[in-house]
């Protein structure tokens, strides 16, 4: 059996697919480390919508998956930018995915953390800034899940220095009733986030962000850092207050950051854990023995995927994600909310089958051949 892939630099070529898929390997709880994998949303692939319409999403199918990262022991990072918040899914439909995902977590004994933005207003003043992300805020503490204050867009255009954020974000904290993990997403996954804190230079906005947590160490559980820059988060996460968690969004150098070093570690809450579930919390489960280097022998070689997703523009990493859940079995279509399954080329297409199926993330080989061979017939490749 062979597939006829499109190459890097044209043309076709032959690629025989792995024969077995990674053995499942349920265990324990994971304990070393708090895993989020961030969850993609399924498309309803029979509505009748348009890329800008309001989402259409296919619930039972979306709320298996995140059975499928409960089962694995990963918990579910909801209604964050890896279920295209902001490109594809407004806030009516964010909200209602939280609602459902909370109470999906409830009756399986899941965790779950779900975004908090500002997305239902666009742009706005200050004061409507603070109000957005307070309805959201009491929305999702409502439902009893944990709340990630996500960046803002809003935000970022409205404020006018480091002040700006201190007083938002300040405000936000005082109001929460548990705490909350802040979320810093560069600009590679989101352009207008550029100058986020209240500065371009990163390192003054690290000041901010550190300034911010320090008034309310009690109500920060984490903050998590999506600047696909190891040495920055690391630096941030030496300098954060004793209890706040660091929660890695790197997923170019995820498993370094993870395993840490004698000063301390990285939790992971990252897009590609949800390609990668089963084996991400394999080899969790092996750091939670104490062996780094066995965690790294399962973890490493995934990174070559990792980055292939997240290319540049990284914002269309979701398109990757996405053809993976519908090549290993998990939903019947490889349609997106926003029709952003058209976000990547062929070849990229192609490439991330390969990589995948060499790691043997597919449970069934056999259907992800089928599925790769009808997508390729679509664009006119013959097998």
């Amino acid at each position: 059996m062979s597939v006829r892939l499109p190459g890097r630099s044209g043309g076709l070529r032959r690629y025989e697919p792995r024969a077995e898929p990674l053995a499942p390997a349920a265990g324990a709880p994971l304990t070393s480390r708090t895993v989020f994998a961030a969850a993609h949303v399924v498309a309803d692939p029979y509505a009748d919508v348009s890329p800008d319409s309001p989402a259409a999403v296919d619930w039972d199918a979306t709320l298996a998956f995140r059975r499928h990262l409960w089962s694995h022991g990963l918990g579910v990072a909801e209604a964050m930018d890896t279920a295209q918040r902001g490109m594809g899914l407004d806030w009516a439909g964010a909200a209602e995915l939280v609602r459902r995902s909370a109470a999906e977590a409830r009756a399986a004994g899941g965790r779950i953390a779900c975004g908090v933005g500002t997305d239902q207003i666009g742009t706005g003043s200050l004061a409507e800034v603070r109000a957005a992300y307070e309805e959201q805020l009491a929305l999702v503490e409502e439902t009893g899940a944990q709340a990630v204050l996500m960046a803002s867009r809003a935000l970022a255009a409205a404020a006018r220095g480091p002040e700006d954020y201190l007083d938002v974000y300040g405000h936000l904290l005082r109001q929460a009733s548990r705490p909350v993990v802040l979320h810093w997403l560069g600009p590679m996954f989101d352009p207008a986030l550029r100058g986020y804190w209240g500065s371009g230079d990163l390192d003054a906005a690290t000041e901010v962000l550190l300034e911010v947590i320090a008034a309310r160490p009690d109500k920060v559980d984490g903050v998590k850092v999506s600047l696909l820059d190891a040495g920055r988060e690391t630096a941030l996460r030496r300098g954060l207050p004793a209890g706040v968690r660091c929660y890695t969004g790197d997923d170019f150098h995820y498993p370094e950051l993870i395993a840490g070093d004698e000063r301390g570690f990285s939790h992971p809450l990252l897009g590609v854990f949800d390609p990668l579930a089963p084996l991400a919390a394999r080899a969790v489960r092996v750091l939670d023995t104490g062996d780094v280097k066995g965690f790294r022998a399962l973890l490493d070689p995934t990174v070559e995927l990792s980055r292939h997703l997240f290319q540049e523009p990284t914002r269309f990493y979701k398109t990757g994600v996405v053809l993976l859940a519908w090549l290993a079995g998990h939903q019947t279509h490889f349609t997106m909310v926003g029709g952003l399954q058209s976000a990547r080329s062929l070849p990229h297409l192609a490439r991330a089958y390969e990589l995948a199926d060499g790691l043997g993330l597919f449970p069934d080989p056999a259907l992800a051949e089928h599925r790769m061979k009808n997508l390729l017939a679509l664009y006119g490749v013959d097998q």
